[in-house]
């Protein structure tokens, strides 16, 4: 964990946005539960451990009718 001289926490994740792959969302241990709220399946997909480095959240929203505003604010949350 890395503080600044006044005791803040950094927060080193970077921001999260549509263009973000499903790989990089996984990264965060916590984004898990966000995607599974949203009801993504793509976590079970036996494809998608194919296409993670390369399907973006925006795609994703797309292909299964998610709300990808609330969806990148949830997981820019955690």
């Amino acid at each position: 964990m890395l503080l600044t001289e006044d005791g803040w926490q950094l927060n080193l994740m970077p921001k999260i946005n549509k263009e973000t792959t499903l790989a990089e969302v996984l990264e965060n241990p916590k984004a898990g539960e966000v995607l599974l709220k949203h009801r993504i399946p793509c976590l079970s997909c036996p494809f998608a451990n194919l296409e993670m480095n390369h399907l973006t959240l925006e795609e994703i929203s797309k292909m299964y009718g998610l709300n990808l505003k609330s969806l990148i604010a949830d997981l820019n949350e955690v």
